[in-house]
């Protein structure tokens, strides 16, 4: 079965700037990277979920453990690619090993996002990170749909014995199930290229 990226159009990332404007630098730069890196996440997290659905739709849900243990990583590759930005998913409870969060950076980002789980307000759980080799975008991941239960639910209720065997399989050291709907279960990293105000 082949599984093809859809094809993705470059966003248009600037915006709209009154250059009379005395608005401090920052600020415009954080509204912009804010932009730009929500634009990237919602684009490489919509080619995966359609991917995942249509092994789902084709091979049910062990077909998506292979799509996801094979193919996930390389379409987000090849995401990051098209917009010449660095992609990454991690999370405290991961199933790739290469998922985990490592650094101290990445471990700061965590907490700052649960602690934006539990306040009110915007629905967008984002921030900008500028650190001397690039600035950051982290951006919460939710279990937002009843469908991802199905492999990241509860072991023995909500995930059937055929795909907890596949899942132990392709993921030994699996540690991304017991969840429920509306937990944060990961974070989009994603070390962003440089703004159209920033290049020279």
């Amino acid at each position: 079965m082949r599984y093809t990226i859809l094809p993705i159009l470059l966003l248009a990332f600037t915006s709209c700037r009154n250059d009379s404007s005395n608005t401090a630098t920052s600020q415009v730069d954080t509204a912009s990277y804010l932009y730009m890196g929500d634009s990237i996440a919602t684009q490489a997290q919509k080619i995966l979920l359609e991917n995942v659905l249509t092994a789902i739709q084709l091979h049910g849900e062990v077909g998506a453990v292979d799509f996801c243990n094979e193919k996930a990583l390389p379409i987000t590759q090849q995401t990051a690619a098209v917009y010449q930005a660095s992609i990454t998913r991690l999370s405290d409870k991961n199933r790739n090993p290469a998922n985990a969060i490592t650094s101290e950076m990445d471990m700061a980002a965590w907490e700052k996002l649960q602690g934006l789980m539990t306040e009110g307000g915007a629905s967008k759980k984002h921030f900008i990170a500028q650190e001397n080799d690039g600035v950051y975008y982290y951006k919460a991941i939710m279990l937002g749909a009843p469908t991802c239960l199905s492999c990241h639910g509860e072991k023995g209720k909500d995930i059937a014995a055929e795909t907890w065997a596949q899942l132990q399989m392709k993921y030994p050291q699996d540690k991304a199930y017991n969840y429920r709907l509306g937990q944060l279960r990961g974070m989009w990293k994603i070390k962003l290229p440089a703004t159209p105000e920033k290049q020279g």
